[in-house]
């Protein structure tokens, strides 16, 4: 029986049997009409229309479906209320869909017109028992299929139980479709290698360039290279290579040898080279710390600039804005001058520990002069920044003694009273580092002092030590046969009991030796200073 789509009681009547609103998409009520039809959005899955993904929608709300019209069958959605078609688990490279629950009146080309609409079809499989396998050409048809599950399929118009069913479709795994993935996945693996060697061979340093054979034509040629400055590099990689080669032998011997010579010709030059390099150096160095020494020096005389300034005579006759300005610039002009004298201690500093500890161990004089340098620097850095910190000091007491007479004369004491409490502040500060300064500056003096007595200890030491010596010296030098300890003590009665460590610190010129046997056994200490001149 046909039902003509202007006859809307009937479509009604239709669509309430089979449990389902007629609504649309937005879940507004369908509007009838006599002359046109049925009113509704536009359906992606109509024949001629290709099927387009569906506008987002929440994830709470139910997607309603509309029903789908096709020239041999109709397909009804099913109730929205119903939850939606469970699927299996989608194979890699999925194109076959499974597709049950068709009428038993179903033919191929009934399914053919319903799934036409998702995408080429290469093949259908249709079995006996209601259902069929559909492969597509390309994977993404596969979900426009799944969309058509659980629709209600009814042929024509017919009522029979034949002519309709509950269609369901899922995917199906397919060796076809597994295949063809696995060709894929292998061939973008093939370009992903292809692609990585490419990348590594253009990261790859070139290859050096090939090594000739020998011969005494190409000797000949690379001794006239090994006398060249531009092609030495080159020249010795061939004679490396040939010499690695295993090419010398009694026959090439000359050869080689007059090769090898030409290329340690070269280490005179070199050493030049390295000597100009490092003298350039030196002069570099030299020039740098004469221009942070000129710097500085220019800093001191503005620093100075500044504090005769600062001073009483001449700040009187400034404004508070000119004077604020003033002190404002002298402190930045100090930090600058601190940065750069710091800088120079640091490069005099790594110059110093340039000299080595064994220099430092031989003459304990020089190291007592570099520490005593050390202390003088200090002390005089430690002294200009005592009388900058005075004259800080002095030009806050003029300041507050200025702000004073001015609160007299104008009678506005609650704001010069303020900066008078500021000011006050900053003195009691600067006379707390005045006190740290002078603290340092004892204790640096206290060091220096200390270090000047070791210095004058350690010189009386050295000097006590020349005098036994000679006295050792002279007495054994004398006794050709040696002489014992008791016999040298009692020589040399106003040494003190380091004389036997004194004479094993000098092997180079005392040696001691064993005389006698049994209970005449002795040790007899012998002058050798003099082996050595005999020897030589």
């Amino acid at each position: 029986m046909s039902v003509p789509v202007t006859d809307h009681g009937a479509w009604a009547t239709a669509m309430n049997n089979l449990g389902i609103m007629p609504v649309g998409i937005s879940g507004q009520q369908l509007r009838f009409d006599p002359a046109l039809g049925l009113i509704a959005p536009i359906n992606p899955m109509m024949a001629g229309i290709s099927l387009v993904p569906p506008p987002p929608v929440p994830p709470d709300m139910p997607v309603i479906k509309e029903i789908i019209h096709c020239k041999s069958c109709t397909l009804f959605p099913q109730n929205p209320n119903l939850p939606p078609p469970s699927t299996r688990e989608r194979p890699p490279g999925c194109k076959t869909v499974f597709v049950g629950g068709l009428p038993e009146n179903a033919t191929e080309e009934i399914i053919r017109e319903v799934f036409d609409q998702c995408g080429e079809i290469t093949a259908i499989r249709k079995s006996k028992k209601n259902f069929c396998h559909i492969r597509f050409s390309e994977e993404f048809m596969v979900d426009k299929a799944l969309y058509l599950s659980g629709y209600r399929m009814r042929i024509g118009s017919s009522t029979d139980k034949k002519d309709s069913g509950r269609i369901h479709v899922d995917f199906a795994q397919a060796r076809d479709d597994l295949y063809e993935w696995e060709c894929k996945q292998r061939l973008l693996a093939r370009e992903e290698r292809h692609r990585r060697k490419i990348h590594e061979a253009r990261l790859r340093p070139p290859s050096p360039p090939p090594i000739v054979h020998y011969s005494e034509h190409e000797a000949t040629l690379l001794a006239e290279r090994l006398k060249d400055d531009h092609k030495f590099n080159e020249a010795t990689a061939v004679l490396f290579t040939w010499i690695d080669r295993g090419e010398v032998n009694r026959r090439t011997a000359n050869h080689f040898y007059s090769m090898i010579q030409s290329a340690n010709s070269h280490v005179r030059r070199l050493m030049s080279e390295k000597a100009q390099h490092d003298e350039e150096m030196e002069r570099a160095k030299e020039a740098f710390k004469n221009a942070l020494l000129a710097i500085l020096t220019q800093f001191e005389q503005i620093t100075a600039v500044f504090t005769a300034a600062t001073r009483q005579k001449a700040w009187d006759h400034f404004s508070k804005a000119q004077r604020k300005n003033i002190d404002i610039w002298r402190k930045q002009c100090e930090e600058l001058r601190n940065a750069h004298s710091e800088e120079i201690m640091g490069i005099r500093r790594e110059e110093e520990m340039e000299m080595s500890d064994d220099d430092l161990d031989e003459n304990p004089c020089k190291r007592i002069r570099t520490e005593e340098n050390v202390c003088d620097q200090t002390q005089a850095s430690l002294r200009e920044e005592n009388d900058s910190l005075r004259w800080q000091l002095d030009s806050y007491r003029n300041e507050v003694e200025l702000l004073r007479k001015e609160q007299s004369r104008a009678g506005r004491p609650d704001d010069d009273h303020a900066q008078i409490q500021l000011l006050q502040q900053s003195m009691l500060t600067m006379q707390q580092q005045l006190l740290s300064l002078q603290e340092k500056l004892s204790n640096k003096e206290a060091e220096l002092e200390q270090a000047r007595e070791e210095h004058h200890y350690l010189e009386g030491e050295v000097l006590t030590l020349r005098d036994k010596v000679c006295i050792i010296s002279t007495f054994l030098h004398v006794h050709p046969f040696g002489a014992n300890l008791e016999y040298l003590w009692s020589y040399i009665q106003r040494l003190d009991s380091k004389l036997e460590r004194l004479m094993v610190r000098l092997p180079t010129m005392f040696r001691q030796e064993l005389s006698g046997v049994g209970a005449t056994l002795e040790k007899r200490w012998k002058f050798c200073g003099f082996d050595s001149l005999g020897s030589a």
